[in-house]
């Protein structure tokens, strides 16, 4: 008798809805800098906002002039993290994955791969000086970007210790920028303020801090 009256939504809220629930809720990152996520300290890296806590020593992986990557150390371990452009409408996790294990099996490691805190990952085992050094290659997908982590050293194989660098990776913030950039484009990363004075100070010959914001993090089998 007293039945509601209904109405069927417009195309434009219809559409409204759709996106809504393409759209999962999270409660950790990596996160997109447009999205909401939770405040704490970062070094802001202009592609890459990257957390920092006491007892980590910050490096940067140079390509030439450019820097495109970070290095985290902590506890005789290495976090290495690198943001690249990805399709608007698919991710390339799948792809390097395959082209990763590839690349580690052809240098004469080995490379399974398992479920982790972030979803299927690689653990390899590559040659190194001495043996075999264990690594762990962690990817994630984001809008228009793909993130790159590597987990070496201790914490490749101590849970305890890989935690922290987990939790890194967890509140890094990618900055894409709205330019247009080639799939598997490195985004390009910046020093911070901070270190930037102390360079241009290092060259106009003044006194600066030993802030080392040159040192050359290590690089873990470098595979696009």
């Amino acid at each position: 008798m007293f039945g509601r009256n209904r109405r069927e939504k417009s195309p434009a809220a219809k559409a409204v809805v759709e996106e809504v629930e393409r759209v999962p809720s999270r409660e950790s990152g990596p996160w997109d800098a447009d999205e909401p996520h939770p405040e704490r300290e970062r070094v802001d890296l202009g592609g890459m906002r990257l957390p920092v806590d006491a007892g980590f020593e910050v490096q940067l992986n140079l390509a030439g002039d450019q820097i495109v990557g970070a290095v985290v150390l902590f506890e005789g371990s290495a976090l290495q993290v690198h943001a690249f452009a990805a399709p608007k409408r698919s991710g390339i996790w799948d792809e390097v994955r395959a082209e990763l294990a590839e690349g580690v099996k052809g240098a004469g490691g080995t490379a399974e791969e398992r479920e982790g805190p972030f979803g299927a990952e690689l653990a390899a085992r590559i040659p190194a000086e001495g043996g075999e050094q264990p690594v762990r290659y962690i990817g994630v997908d984001g809008p228009r970007w793909f993130l790159r982590a590597v987990i070496s050293g201790k914490a490749a194989e101590d849970a305890g210790v890989a935690a922290t660098l987990e939790g890194v990776v967890r509140d890094i913030v990618v900055v894409r920028g709205d330019e247009p950039m080639a799939p598997k484009e490195a985004i390009e990363l910046r020093l911070p303020p901070e270190a930037r004075q102390a360079a241009e100070q290092q060259d106009a010959g003044g006194d600066v801090p030993d802030l080392n914001p040159f040192d050359r993090g290590p690089e873990i089998a470098e595979i696009r």
